[in-house]
């Protein structure tokens, strides 16, 4: 039989899909879901309920026994796992960073529109650029870049670019310490019932142990702060190659949805250590005064 992997319809998602099969030893078969994401493209991603809203129908496929696992972007995923699921598999990270298409940030003149969903996207960039003017986007990838604003920008994942092969005409990298990453971010993570051993024992083919830490720590930062944060928030985790007695680095950040305040910390530790990292960056960021944004936001933290 082969193993079945459930996953939304769009490009990304199936190139995803795609290329963790190919990771896999055994056949497998696809199981498109139709996602209530993806079915409402006139309202904001936070205002429907945030990250799961492109998971929950994938995952009920696995729960109900129409497919065996569920690939998804790890920046979709909750910060809790639901119940019954474990993450079997997080695949080799691509480029976690952000790509801002249409103009370079020092080409964007005063009031410049920047057309973009996400939350965290606008707060770090009103904090570098208070004087931009932002709309809403939703769509697919190539939807979003047939939609740059005249005289302005729209900001995409990088790594959904390069899945996908699109090399925009005019495009600017914008490096963690200008746009730190939502958790997660490049990332695939693959979900599977946790009682079912044979498909979480087929899954370890496709697992990266170096992402797998690094997405661990960031998840673990994100929870500290409470499943229904909806502020902008973002982390990136990553392993020093030469080693030492603290090769892993986490750099998270909580902001204002104006972007008006930014609170942002790093910290160094083992890999093992990657979620206690993540966790007391948490803490720390709610101390410097993230509890009184999650407070006026109405989100309490864990």
């Amino acid at each position: 039989m082969p193993l079945r992997l459930a996953t939304r319809g769009s490009p990304l998602a199936l190139w995803q899909a795609r290329f963790v099969a190919a990771l896999l030893a055994g056949p497998t078969e696809l199981v498109v879901v139709d996602t209530s994401g993806d079915r409402t493209q006139d309202r904001p991603v936070w205002e429907m309920g945030g990250q799961g809203v492109f998971v929950k129908e994938v995952q009920a496929a696995v729960l109900d026994g129409r497919a065996d696992a569920a690939v998804h972007s790890a920046k979709d995923l909750p910060s809790q796992t639901a119940p019954g699921l474990v993450i079997g598999a997080v695949p080799e990270r691509a480029d976690a960073r952000d790509v801002l298409v249409g103009a370079r940030l020092d080409e964007l003149v005063p009031g410049a529109p920047i057309a973009t969903g996400s939350v965290r996207r606008r707060a770090q960039l009103a904090w570098i650029r208070p004087d931009l003017t932002f709309t809403s986007l939703r769509g697919n990838i190539a939807t979003r870049l047939d939609r740059v604003p005249h005289g302005g920008a729209i900001v995409m994942a990088a790594a959904a670019l390069q899945r996908l092969e699109l090399r925009p005409e005019r495009s600017e990298v914008l490096e963690p310490h200008v746009m730190l990453p939502q958790v997660g971010q490049g990332a695939i993570a693959v979900e599977c019932r946790e009682d079912d051993e044979s498909v979480r024992a087929q899954l370890i083919a496709a697992d990266h142990a170096s992402t797998r830490a690094c997405v661990d720590a960031e998840r673990a930062f994100l929870g500290r702060l409470g499943g229904g944060c909806d502020l902008p928030v973002g982390a990136l985790a990553v392993i020093d190659a030469a080693g030492g007695p603290a090769p892993l680095h986490v750099e998270a950040l909580l902001a204002s949805l104006d972007g008006r305040i930014l609170l942002r910390s790093g910290a160094d530790g083992a890999v093992a250590d990657g979620p206690e990292l993540g966790a007391a960056l948490a803490a720390d960021l709610l101390a410097a005064g993230g509890r009184d944004l999650l407070d006026d936001a109405g989100t309490r933290p864990a």
